[in-house]
């Protein structure tokens, strides 16, 4: 069975320097986590389908404008969330084959391709999906270029897509995992070549303490 349908990729920037920081178990428990805050917000947007795949969540909705809103919220309230990582989102446009309760096909892996393009708290469109979501009263849609994305044969429009009159999210991210301290006191400061960098835990500051340059670089 074929469909078509906006596929959206949210996935937690930074997931390997943070699962190296903190273990496996507790990168395992903050992906379940973030599964689980995502689905209970699925409602609010018409429903539809998610599935965790490591780090990265797969979410297959039937319409643009609806996607386009998903995305902009799974951002801002996981970056409301202290001491957890960026989020950054990608989404595509178009057909794609049902198995078993999957979705495969180039329109899928397209959107997997966009989202591994966006920085932490950035939401990203392709023209496919640009086109049917239209103009969405109070979300800006910035063109952003063609870009060559891996295994895509031809380059690839790109937009990012942010609140109207809402400034842009700013974080302050523990250098050594990647795990954002907004509205939070840092657990230690530390100074390495006149730059104040913070820290979530004494481990990941003790870790930057011992080799600095390899978390500057």
């Amino acid at each position: 069975m074929s469909s078509d349908a906006t596929f959206l990729f949210a996935d937690l920037a930074g997931y390997t320097a943070l699962t190296e920081a903190h273990g496996d178990d507790a990168a395992a428990d903050l992906a379940e986590d973030f599964a689980g805050k995502v689905r209970s917000w699925l409602p609010e947007f018409g429903g539809g389908s998610a599935k965790l795949i490591g780090d990265a969540l797969m979410i297959r909705l039937d319409d643009a404008v609806t996607a386009v809103g998903l995305g902009l919220a799974i951002v801002e309230r996981t970056a409301d969330t202290p001491r957890y990582p960026n989020v950054r989102v990608g989404m595509n446009t178009g057909s794609a084959v049902e198995r078993a309760g999957d979705w495969f096909g180039a329109a899928v892996n397209l959107a997997a391709r966009v989202a591994s393009e966006a920085e932490g708290c950035e939401v990203l469109l392709t023209q496919s999906t640009v086109d049917l979501a239209g103009e969405v009263v109070g979300i800006r849609l910035k063109p952003l270029g063609e870009r060559r994305l891996k295994n895509v044969s031809r380059p690839v429009r790109i937009y990012r897509a942010s609140r109207q009159g809402v400034p842009e999210i700013s974080l302050v991210i523990d250098p050594v995992c990647r795990m954002s301290l907004r509205g939070q006191q840092p657990t230690r400061v530390l100074v390495h070549d006149g730059a104040e960098f913070r820290f979530c835990s004494h481990s990941c500051a003790d870790a930057f303490a011992a080799d600095p340059d390899s978390f500057t670089r």
